[in-house]
Parts: C-alpha cells; sequence; structure tokens
C-alpha cells in the first residue's frame, strides 16, 4: 500500500520521466475531483496527503537506504494540487487554466528557483521530498494566477 500511494498509482514506476508522469495523473486526478469538490477542499486534501506523505516517505527512505527516490512522486500530487487549488480554476475555465498550470508546475519542479531548490538540496527526510514541490505548488498557482489575469484582461 505504501509503494502505491507514494508512487501514486505506480505512475512514479515510469521508466522515462516519473515526475511528468505522476504529474499528468495527478492533474487528471485533481481536475476530475474539481467537478466534485471546491478548490479549498482540495487545497486541504494536498496539505492532509503531504503530512501522511512525510511520515511515509520516512519510513521508506530508511527501509531503502535512498533520499528522494525518482519513483516517489506524491509529492507531485500534492504540488500539483495546491496549484490547481489557488489559482483560480473554476468549471468555465478548468481546460485551459489547468494545463498553464501544468506546465508552471513542472517548470518550477525542474528549474527549482530560490527557496524550491535551497529546500530540495537542505532539507532531509520526507519534509525535503515534499517541501520542495508544496513551495513549486505555491508559486506555479500564483503564476497561473497573473497569467489568467493577463488573459482575461488583453486576450479574452
Amino acid at each position: 500500500m505504501r509503494k502505491l500511494f507514494l508512487t501514486v498509482f505506480y505512475s512514479g514506476l515510469s521508466p522515462k520521466a516519473p515526475g511528468t508522469m505522476g504529474s499528468i495523473v495527478a492533474l487528471i486526478l485533481g481536475v476530475f475531483l474539481l467537478q466534485y469538490i471546491h478548490e479549498s477542499t482540495m487545497f486541504l486534501l494536498a496539505f492532509l496527503i503531504s503530512a501522511i506523505a512525510v511520515k511515509e516517505i520516512n519510513k521508506y527512505e530508511e527501509e531503502v537506504g535512498e533520499h528522494d527516490s525518482k519513483e516517489i512522486v506524491i509529492d507531485e500530487l500534492a504540488g500539483m494540487w495546491i496549484a490547481l487549488s489557488i489559482c483560480g480554476i473554476t468549471p468555465e475555465n478548468i481546460y485551459y487554466l489547468a494545463p498553464i498550470a501544468f506546465v508552471y508546475f513542472r517548470i518550477f519542479d525542474i528549474w527549482k528557483p530560490s527557496i524550491i531548490g535551497r529546500i530540495d538540496k537542505n532539507v532531509k527526510g520526507g519534509w525535503g521530498v515534499m517541501g520542495d514541490d508544496i513551495v513549486a505548488g505555491l508559486a506555479a498557482g500564483i503564476t497561473t494566477s497573473g497569467t489568467y489575469y493577463l488573459l482575461e484582461k488583453f486576450v479574452f
């Protein structure tokens, strides 16, 4: 069960780009869930999952002796859901705003600017694995919100 949870239904076991695959699965699950729950509920779910994940990642790392294994993608789910929950997504804009949030999240998660990179390098254990993606999700959500504002003002 731990591996199913940490790999987000085994998407993290993808031989190519496991983080991107985990993010795609998280995006699909997130878009589906947003049809039934409020964004604030998704935000809280992301943090609940993060708290559980920290504990499970600590156990997993102790068992395998490796920090931030590529197959662990529950951090991508948390970050992606945070981005989706704070970007201003609605049923009317979900199909174009969700892909924008995905792209920004992947950019911040791969590039790791500023504090995101410092968390990734300096924080150990479960909080190190989850922390950089939580902050990347916040940055992606804010950036997506800004992009949405500009699109609404100048394009639509």
